[in-house]
């Protein structure tokens, strides 16, 4: 699965390439410290292949390269970052 990171002038978005489709997961940045994840949309072509978790764990590995916190306002990531103790360190909730 590719990965892409697509930027814009307030946040931006992970998209998720698969089998010829598009998940996203997108974010909005308030401070050089801090993004919100604010959804996550993954096509039903591709729900239970792991493209969401996917998608959440490059945030975070993003997150750490970074140096920012995440605010997981989206409900996905939210539920996400509650069941992956270690990813602590780049939550702020």
């Amino acid at each position: 699965m590719n990965i892409k990171n697509e930027v814009t002038t307030s946040g931006g978005s992970y998209v998720a390439e698969l089998e010829g489709h598009q998940a996203e997961m997108t974010y909005s940045r308030t401070s050089p410290k801090l993004v919100i994840i604010d959804h996550t949309g993954v096509p039903d072509a591709l729900r239970g292949k792991g493209v969401g978790q996917a998608l959440a764990l490059h945030a975070v590995e993003e997150a750490r390269k970074g140096g920012w916190k995440i605010f997981p306002l989206c409900p996905f990531f939210k539920a996400q970052s509650q069941r992956h103790a270690d990813w602590a360190d780049v939550i702020n909730s």
